[in-house]
């Protein structure tokens, strides 16, 4: 690939036509799933599919066939196929990857930003949803185009981006099925739907953390009571909830204390921890927004690095039950329930895990209350494959020619369920999982960004990736 030819190729199209139809995916309010559960109602889902769809039809890339599929009771899901180029006849296919769901808007956007507004400022378009993960479809079709356009090969490809990846990715196994035929067997995946360490370096994605979302619930009273007559009588459901949450972490260090939620470290993967803090150093932590005073867990950038990728956490991230601190009269509250969240190293087991954490959590309750622990979501995480010889070499001259420097590997604290789902599928798939969600891009939070300079990069380093895999295959 002719670099100087397909810098300018792909800035102009990103300026042209992709990020004003990004700008416009990003004014749709198509909330996942688990966020909005009228979403077919209010056809936010299938406005933001139907976008982009459009878009696609529109590339002027040979052979390439766009379908919205749609099952019923589920999310849609778009399909692009793109048969391999006429210079080669290529077996195997290149599945890539993305998701065209959104998380819902969160506080705390800066007051010049909204999250359905889109605005393009310093190289950055902020919006909930641009980063995550809308710009995965442009970047994959993009690629392919770049390469057509200067006579390149490239193998079958086809794409894969679902509705439902904020919710746990509950519909697309079905789509999986649906068309198992037209996938075939993937040789190779492409997944632009993870994070990067920096926006200078190609991150290369080495491991994903597990999931187990779920409600806690103790309930302690049929209704309110006024606390003076109640406290002293009847016990609190905060502080048996407090209580409980101390059977699942030290909460002086935040260690999780359920043994079977622990791993050890691969070696390979320390040491790729080890050479990403080297360089990323106290960005590590100083990318997060702490408050004034605030001091991170530890100022070791490879502590942090594991204790995000290889230790579990936990974290609540909602409640009912206690009401608005202005409508918070003097009652003790018969019932609270809070929301968990607990990330799990790559390889634990997510359905032992939350058989594990539900045991603990509902054995023995305290005065006899009414423990429920309701698991919604429990997804494993995935250790990736070592590459392949071809594809080390593809990755690495890919890097130095769209980021002038050599990759890094690191694990990522979140999660992506297609992944772990695909690899069981077809263990002998290649992998190459990365993304552009940096240093306060903050998917999932205020003031979401989707920083374009590292886009067009990815991109270009994708169709570099997609020449390579061809010629691999053919030889």
């Amino acid at each position: 690939m002719d670099i100087s030819q397909a810098r300018p190729l792909i800035a102009r199209d990103f300026a042209g036509h992709i990020v004003p139809t990004l700008a416009e995916y990003v004014r749709i309010p198509n909330k996942s799933p688990l966020f909005d559960t009228d979403w077919e109602t209010h056809g936010h889902m299938d406005r933001a599919v139907e976008l982009l769809a459009a878009w696609c039809r529109r590339q002027p890339i040979r052979g390439l066939q766009v379908e919205v599929q749609r099952l019923p009771g589920r999310t849609p899901l778009l399909w692009c196929e793109i048969p391999s180029s006429d210079a080669v006849n290529l077996p195997g296919t290149v599945l890539m990857y993305g998701h065209f769901d959104k998380q819902p808007e969160f506080t705390g956007w800066d007051s010049d930003l909204d999250p359905w507004t889109p605005v393009f400022r310093e190289g950055r378009l902020y919006g909930r949803g641009g980063a995550d993960d809308g710009y995965a479809v442009f970047s994959s079709l993009e690629a392919i185009a770049v390469l057509q356009a200067q006579g390149l090969p490239h193998g079958r490809c086809v794409l894969l981006i679902e509705g439902c990846e904020e919710s746990g990715s509950a519909d697309l196994p079905f789509y999986v099925d649906h068309l198992a035929d037209r996938i075939g067997t993937p040789d190779l995946v492409v997944c632009l739907d993870a994070e990067c360490g920096d926006y200078d370096t190609f991150w290369l994605t080495t491991s994903l953390r597990g999931n187990i979302t779920g409600t806690l619930t103790c309930e302690v009273l049929t209704e309110g009571v006024h606390s003076g007559m109640a406290t002293g009588i009847a016990p609190t459901p905060v502080r048996i909830l407090r209580a409980l949450l101390d059977r699942l972490e030290n909460m002086h260090t935040g260690d999780v204390l359920v043994e079977s939620l622990h791993v050890p470290v691969p070696k390979h993967r320390l040491e790729q921890a080890r050479a990403a803090a080297a360089v990323l150093g106290e960005s590590v932590w100083r990318k997060l927004p702490f408050s004034v005073g605030v001091e991170p867990m530890s100022r070791d950038p490879v502590e942090l690095l594991l204790n995000s990728t290889w230790k579990p956490t936990i974290t609540v991230t909602g409640a009912e039950g206690l009401p608005p601190i202005r409508n918070a009269g003097n009652v003790l509250l018969p019932r609270v329930a809070l929301k968990l969240s607990l990330r799990l190293p790559p390889t634990v087991d997510a359905a032992r895990a939350a058989a594990a954490v539900k045991d603990v959590l509902e054995r023995d309750p305290p005065h006899g209350a009414r423990i429920t622990f309701k698991p919604d979501s429990s997804l494993s995480g995935w250790h990736a494959p070592d590459l392949q010889g071809w594809l080390t070499e593809a990755v690495e001259r890919g890097s130095r020619e769209h980021f002038t420097r050599d990759p890094l590997a690191m694990g990522t604290g979140g999660s992506i369920p297609f992944i772990g789902m695909l690899q069981s599928r077809f263990p002998e798939t290649q992998f190459v999982v990365t993304g552009l969600l940096g240093p306060k891009s903050n998917a999932h939070g205020p003031n979401e960004f989707l920083d374009v300079p590292t886009a067009e990069r990815l991109t270009g380093f994708v169709a570099g990736l997609l020449e390579r895999h061809a010629k691999a295959t053919a030889a």
